[in-house]
């Protein structure tokens, strides 16, 4: 390892997966995968296995069935190894083997078995134990104490610690287990950059990582062109020479890793550190590993329990908030009544509601004319989403002026009402704890250029113009809130066009009643006349002596009768568009009935099949069956009472009225008025009308559509 080999600069684009040789305390071997005959390999193998090992089969090298191994592995569809129970003996020491395989190359790792692992049972009951220990952790803290004391416990080492990553993807020591005589890291915070991107991957792909010692000079693969081989998912990978350098700074002569692997996301490490060299057998980076699931399962137990309460607690305040909405109306009400309210759901320091131009407020809030410029430029983004931050002069610089009061800002714009409602939190000056100067990697020392940073005392960085952050149950009740206003909002508009269509019924009706009042006012004036009008009629036939003029007056008569049914129908039916016009026909009949007399009524039969039709249409419908009535009571049986039959059908869309008789039948072909009027009248419904023997007798069809 040379100082010249250091890049600080490239610390992210650094291929730490393909380093092209391992740690020296241990063998690699790599084989064909098709042929199984090692092809290479890495640390002293001649003297610690076999001096004849490249070109060798690998099952006779290591005393195991590998291809039945292989076999085994890709049953349980996977194409890693796991540590195999069986030990691989070398020239004088045994070792740990560890079997991986892709599809050019099978991998062999060798770790020296330095002491005999623990039985499966003795395993098993410890993490038993440290997995109910775990569940009964009271929160997330104590449960990362409780595992940083169980991973000390477990490794063995000087100094065990639970580190968590943030959301800038700096991370915390959340809790720590170690030799008293070393220094704490506690609550210390560490940049981002000592973790880079391509270690964070693979700290999700490998869930454990030991060094034992942190000065050593790598072990290269063998023969040459192995230098780009794979060695990511290999244990005994050889570290980046900047980590090395990393571990010497912070005074760590041995580390371990142990990745925290929550929904598949990393979200923080168990670090370990030893002062002095130290090996972790692949048993126990096992057991670790299998500890840290456990501590993951917890933990997010732990947090989903810690955000149910918030949401818990956050609902009861909506129930207080809905309860005022739905009595008071708009926003703007609702926020008068229930500011104070809204202000300590969201656990901030002040809230206000801005609407055409005024302002409301409740708490700290910055002044009015900063609330309004504040929200025109929240408008001016344009996106209608909540604003949600926890420092705000980054996003807006002019929100600096009033950062004491108003560093965190959750703000909802409400288009129903045009209106913006505000959360402030008041700037909270925090003092952070790093473990050394993260704005100072390197002295100026060109030197040291070449070196990771060198010191990791205890630095406070002072962090202002931020608030506490708003959580993820807090903005969730943001988006609660505003469907609650939108639905308060679209309540209120539909009671108001509800009163306003009351208002608007309430008028009709009595517009209704009036018209009512009018229209039997009208009607009762027109029977009056239709009445007078057949009394003189039936006068003039009495008085005529003539019995052609008493026989055309009679006519009249029953052709204003017909009339005059329709007219009270109309307005008897309280649906005067239209009518069944079978009920109409068979009232017709029966004043005709009373007209021709009771011998005539006796002889009439009615075959009526109910009808829906407009009621204009049926006026003319039954003034042509009077006019069919009249002329059958003529001619037919010689002005005598005859057997007559009314039927009215229905054809698909189409109506036939049938007037027949037994009589003499058709007597002649003369139109008279009433045919005439009788064929205006068929003309005018687009119909038709035929004439049919009856044997004996005629039948009279007219047929019709039942609407225009």
């Amino acid at each position: 390892m040379t100082d010249t080999a250091l890049d600080l600069t490239a610390c992210d684009r650094e291929p730490i997966h393909i380093p092209g040789a391992i740690q020296p305390h241990g063998l690699l071997l790599v084989a064909d995968a098709e042929s199984l005959r090692v092809v290479a390999g890495a640390g002293d193998i001649e003297t610690r296995l076999t001096p004849d090992w490249l070109g060798a089969d690998l099952a006779t090298l290591i005393g195991q069935d590998v291809t039945a191994l292989l076999a085994e592995r890709s049953g349980r569809g996977s194409m890693i190894g796991a540590a195999v129970g069986t030990l691989v003996a070398g020239t004088s020491e045994q070792f740990h083997m560890v079997l991986h395989a892709s599809e050019e190359h099978v991998l062999v790792e060798l770790e020296p078995a330095t002491t005999a692992p623990s039985s499966a049972a003795t395993v098993l009951g410890w993490l038993d134990s440290m997995a109910t220990a775990f569940e009964r952790s009271g929160n997330l803290q104590a449960l990362c104490e409780q595992a940083a004391v169980a991973f000390r416990t477990l490794t063995g080492f000087d100094r065990v610690m639970v580190y968590r990553f943030l959301d800038d993807e700096s991370g915390r020591v959340m809790a720590e287990d170690r030799d008293p005589a070393l220094h704490s890291f506690l609550n210390h915070h560490f940049p981002a950059t000592d973790i880079p991107k391509q270690a964070r991957a693979l700290y999700v792909r490998n869930r454990t990582r030991a060094i034992p010692h942190a000065v050593y000079t790598p072990a290269i693969l063998r023969p040459a062109g192995f230098e780009r081989l794979d060695l990511s998912d290999v244990a005994l990978r050889s570290v980046s020479p900047i980590h090395l350098r990393y571990m010497t700074n912070m005074g760590v002569a041995a580390s371990a890793s142990i990745s925290i692997v929550k929904d598949g996301l990393l979200w923080g490490m168990i670090a370990c550190h030893s002062m002095t060299p130290r090996t972790l057998a692949p048993d126990i980076r096992a057991t670790a590993s299998t500890l840290a699931s456990s501590l993951a399962r917890q933990i997010r137990a732990k947090e989903e329990a810690e955000g149910y309460r918030e949401r818990l607690r956050l609902r009861s305040v909506e129930d207080v908030v809905v309860l005022k909405m739905a009595t008071e109306g708009s926003a703007q009400r609702t926020a008068a009544a229930v500011g104070d309210d809204l202000r300590r759901m969201l656990a901030s320091d002040g809230f206000a509601l801005v609407q055409h131009g005024a302002v409301q407020r409740d708490g700290q809030c910055p002044d009015d004319r900063d609330v309004l410029d504040l929200v025109e430029w929240i408008r001016s983004r344009g996106t209608g989403d909540i604003v949600a931050t926890h420092a705000l002069s980054t996003l807006y610089p002019p929100a600096e002026r009033y950062r004491s009061t108003a560093s965190g800002l959750l703000a909802m714009p409400l288009i129903d009402e045009g209106a913006v409602l505000l959360w402030f939190r008041a700037e909270r000056i925090t003092e952070i704890e790093w473990a050394g100067n993260p704005h100072k990697a390197t002295s100026g020392d060109p030197a040291e250029q070449l070196t990771p940073r060198t010191s990791f005392a205890s630095w406070t960085e002072e962090v202002r113009g931020e608030s506490r952050r708003w959580s993820l149950e807090e903005i969730e009740a943001g988006y609660r809130l505003r469907r609650m206003f939108h639905d308060s909002y679209a309540s209120n508009r539909m009671r108001a066009l509800n009163r306003e269509l009351q208002r608007t019924l309430a008028e009709k009706d009595v517009l209704i009643e009036q018209k009512d009042v009018l229209m039997k006012e009208v009607n009762h004036r027109v029977q009056n006349s239709l009445q007078m009008v057949s009394a003189f009629l039936a006068l003039q036939a009495k008085a005529a002596g003539d019995a052609n003029v008493t026989a055309h007056l009679a006519e009249a008569q029953a052709r204003l009768s017909a009339v005059a049914l329709v007219h009270r129908r109309l307005y008897r039916d309280d649906q005067v568009q239209s009518v069944d016009l079978a009920r109409y026909l068979e009232e017709l009949a029966g004043d005709m009935k009373g007209t021709l007399g009771q011998e005539w009524g006796a002889q009439m039969r009615l075959d009526l099949a109910p009808v829906l039709m407009p009621t204009d249409r049926a006026v003319n419908v039954g003034l042509i069956l009077t006019e069919l009535v009249i002329n059958a009571s003529k001619y037919a049986y010689g002005g005598q009472p005859g057997p007559i039959l009314i039927a009215l059908e229905q054809y698909r869309n189409q109506i036939r009225l049938i007037v027949a008789d037994k009589g003499v039948g058709q007597t002649g072909t003369r139109v008279g008025f009433g045919s005439r009027m009788m064929n205006a009248v068929v003309g005018r419904l687009s119909g038709s009308i035929a004439q049919q023997d009856n044997m004996p007798g005629l039948r009279v069809i007219m047929t019709a559509p039942i609407e225009d």
